[in-house]
């Protein structure tokens, strides 16, 4: 074991050094992101501006943290899109959640959604955080496993709420099939699939004329280690674009970068898989086979923006009696239904879509901050605007990370 674990740690030092600590290779990087960008603008014209999108929390966390933003030459913009389930968890399913813990039933929840606050009040509470403080049973857990000992124990109604994006559906379809679940704990599925946003997001700023096209993307990571590379293979193929499934540290990032604008240098579009030391083009198919088993797609409805084709997964009929919906009797959200679920003045849904910064916001870090959160992008570590909030999104952030990007001899 000691040797395994020093091992480990060797590889962990091996990582950090190839893919955080490597100011060499960024500057390489940066370099032929440039001369790439020069071999596009000479075919297109030198007005021609390039719109690249990142659809993982994580992604957009490192671009931030690292100032990547500032390494793209003028005319290349990063932009966030969908990469924030809590961020798209509609309100209205937070406020059944809440009615759920006030009646006395135990509702288990991420520290992130218990935070997340709904546009309509539930007896003068808004969030789970205010429902256990108004005496609601709501309790904090890190995983399902979590709530399944909790719920073991004290034997009353229980809910958990199933919130995530394909990186979490296998743990929870596992636990449905296998029967792990007591009977007391219901499961709430309000897992959102990133395939249907990743087409709705390029597609609505295509609609948009006096903006420059996505024309690449960097696929999420830890959703590829499930789905595989081969999920974004329809997006590539219909948008003509080029598809970059990257790791999280920032030469991962850059290497995408790198390759997207390789492809576009060469009029080609087509999905490359950069994080190869965790993503596969298949995936993981016994994971693929047991969300199967306990799921089915649905169309779902994504907090801001509306509903989406075959974008949510909710328990087969087989596994009803698991069924949070199903056992409280709560109704879905219907398009018909469904309202603009975004509090006043909140911008929120124009930064998921990658169609506004945080900062053009008139609420970011002043009515809405990480401490004291007003819209639902600034309430989890994955949304953009906490993101931005907490390491610096543009402005001076940026012109310092520039400066020691120079300093370090990547100019």
């Amino acid at each position: 074991m000691e040797g395994q674990g020093l091992a480990f740690l060797e590889k962990l030092g091996y990582l950090e050094k190839a893919f955080r600590s490597n100011a060499r290779l960024a500057g390489a990087l940066r370099g032929y992101i440039a001369r790439k960008f020069e071999e596009i603008r000479a075919r297109e014209g030198r007005d021609y501006r390039i719109k690249i999108m990142d659809f993982c929390g994580t992604h957009e966390w490192t671009i931030v943290h690292f100032g990547l933003r500032s390494l793209m030459p003028e005319g290349v913009e990063l932009v966030a899109g969908p990469g924030c389930p809590v961020c798209v968890t509609p309100s209205w399913y937070i406020e059944r959640a809440i009615e759920l813990s006030l009646s006395g039933v135990t509702v288990y929840t991420y520290g992130d959604t218990f935070k997340l606050r709904a546009v309509n009040p539930v007896d003068g509470v808004s969030s789970l955080e205010e429902a256990r403080a108004a005496g609601g049973r709501v309790r904090l857990v890190v995983s399902l496993v979590d709530a399944v000992r909790d719920a073991s124990r004290h034997g009353g109604e229980s809910v958990f709420l199933g919130i995530g994006f394909e990186t979490v559906a296998p743990g929870y379809a596992r636990a449905v099939v296998s029967g792990s679940l007591p009977e007391n704990l219901k499961l709430m599925s309000l897992v959102k699939l990133t395939p249907p946003a990743m087409f709705y997001s390029l597609d609505i700023l295509r609609d948009k004329p006096t903006e420059p096209p996505v024309m690449g993307v960097i696929a999420p990571g830890h959703v590829s280690t499930v789905t595989g590379a081969k999920a974004w293979e329809p997006v590539a193929e219909q948008f003509q674009v080029p598809v970059v499934v990257s790791g999280f540290e920032p030469i991962d990032v850059l290497m995408g970068i790198a390759e997207i604008m390789r492809q576009l240098a060469r009029g080609e579009y087509g999905v490359k898989v950069e994080y190869t030391r965790a993503v596969t083009w298949e995936g993981d198919l016994e994971a693929q086979a047991a969300i199967h088993e306990a799921f089915e797609a649905v169309d779902d409805a994504w907090r801001g923006i509306g509903f989406l084709p075959l974008s949510g997964l909710r328990l087969r009929e087989k596994y009803g009696r698991l069924d949070a919906l199903r056992h409280f009797g709560i109704e879905e959200l219907t398009p018909e239904k469904w309202r603009k679920d975004t509090p006043p003045g909140c911008r929120c849904a124009e930064v998921t879509l990658g169609k506004a910064k945080p900062t053009d916001c008139p609420m970011f870090m002043k009515k809405c901050t990480p401490e004291k959160p007003y819209g639902p992008c600034m309430v989890s570590l994955e949304g953009t605007c906490a993101v931005w909030a907490r390491f610096g999104g543009g402005g001076l952030a940026d012109q310092i990370a520039r400066d020691l990007a120079l300093e370090a001899g990547l100019g």
